[in-house]
């Protein structure tokens, strides 16, 4: 008589090669990467191939080549006939850089600005963030590009009738010719200034962070605002007068038919920063507009009932909770800022597309080698927003947890 009542064994499963889950997992990814591959391969291939048969010139040589025009714009020194083309990339991916950072900077502060404004209890103030989220959203890019340029800009007063906006300083001058500032030019000891700057901006995020952590374990609130404030602006500047004041002005000056010394920024710089960020601060403020709404209406009456100000609610309750919302569109609205930069191109403004992939293509003709690396810098860029911002929006969503 056999005893039932031992353990049973499981019957030991065969390998089956064919249908394992594994194997075929493994399988399709390689399949995968090899119809990838040879299709990667047979462009390439045929592209040099049809570029070899028609005389057409390639490879990256072009880029020690010297080139034979001035960009009019452009943030580090270049001398014509002496730079090369890669000099020119580089002059028009700093330029590209310049506009998309001013632009995101401008239309995220706005945008979330006129979010809040939204939601408004003032039916006027509620009604005229409406009218603005509508008409710049609704109306081409291209075209607000094009109305700034031609329609505002270039219908400033002349270079003797220019406007200036520093008060009758002469600091900081509007004409059709463009914006005309003075540019400071620091003397020996002005790094002392900048390095009690930099010295008192991380002593007051100590500060801030210990008070934070101080109220969260005792619940006693520290005032941190105005002394910030204070030493941000009194220290470095009891530095800049014990070192003698080591900072003068280039001030622009009206020599002939047009300012001489200081910065100056085209008009074509002006229109494409304005339609940028008006332009993108719309879509941003309906981000803005959903996230806040998103957090439960019982979260701001809680905190209007221990007697927060609903401004302190909307800052330290609603926008908190709201963010993890916000930033998903953010990410795709600041990509979308640099690459719509491109549109430089219909108003002149020399960024990478107008220097590098038109004019230095039409004189090099290395027509894909060109298109690609202008591809490649796009690609780059919005990699690396999305990379930091995604980061960023993990860090939020732990946060909320």
């Amino acid at each position: 008589m056999t005893d039932s009542s031992g353990p049973r064994l499981k019957p030991k499963e065969k390998f089956n090669f064919f249908q394992d889950q594994r194997v075929r997992s493994v399988f399709y990814q390689l399949l995968t990467a090899g119809i990838v591959g040879y299709l990667g391969w047979y462009l390439i291939s045929t592209t040099a191939h049809n570029l070899e048969v028609r005389g057409m010139n390639t490879g990256f040589g072009f880029i020690n080549v010297s080139a034979g025009f001035d960009p009019d714009f452009k943030l580090v020194e270049y001398q014509p006939g002496i730079g090369t083309y890669g000099d020119i990339f580089l002059i028009g991916a700093l330029n590209t850089l310049l506009i998309s950072f001013l632009a995101i900077i401008v239309s995220t502060f706005l945008g979330f600005f006129i979010g809040v404004l939204r939601l408004s209890n003032n039916w006027l103030v509620a009604k005229v963030a409406l009218a603005y989220v509508e008409i710049f959203r609704n109306v081409p890019l291209l075209i607000q590009i094009v109305f700034w340029y031609i329609g505002v800009f270039s219908l400033l007063p002349v270079v003797k009738k220019s406007i200036d906006l520093s008060f009758g300083a002469e600091r900081v001058i509007l004409n059709n010719r463009g914006l005309y500032m003075a540019t400071p030019v620091p003397g020996d000891l002005f790094w002392l200034t900048l390095v009690t700057l930099a010295a008192t901006i991380i002593g007051v995020w100590i500060f801030r962070r210990r008070a934070k952590k101080s109220q969260e374990k005792s619940g006693t609130q520290t005032k941190t605002l105005l002394p910030s404030l204070a030493a941000i602006i009194l220290l470095p500047l009891a530095v800049f007068f014990i070192t003698g004041m080591p900072l003068e002005w280039n001030i622009p000056e009206l020599k002939g038919f047009n300012f001489v010394g200081g910065t100056s920024v085209p008009p074509s710089f002006l229109a494409l920063l304005v339609s940028l960020s008006i332009y993108h601060a719309a879509h941003i403020a309906e981000s803005v507009r959903a996230g806040i709404l998103s957090v439960d209406k019982g979260q701001s009456e809680a905190a209007l009932s221990i007697g927060l100000k609903s401004s302190r609610v909307m800052s330290m309750v609603v926008i908190p909770q709201a963010m993890p919302a916000i930033v998903p569109p953010l990410i795709s609205n600041w990509m979308n800022t640099v690459k719509n930069s491109s549109l430089a191109i219909a108003i002149g403004y020399s960024d990478i597309v107008s220097l590098f992939m038109q004019t230095a293509l039409n004189q090099a003709g290395y027509a894909v080698e060109m298109v690609g690396m202008t591809m490649a810098f796009y690609m780059f860029i919005s990699l690396t927003i999305s990379f930091f911002l995604n980061i960023y929006n993990k860090r939020v969503q732990l946060v909320e947890r």
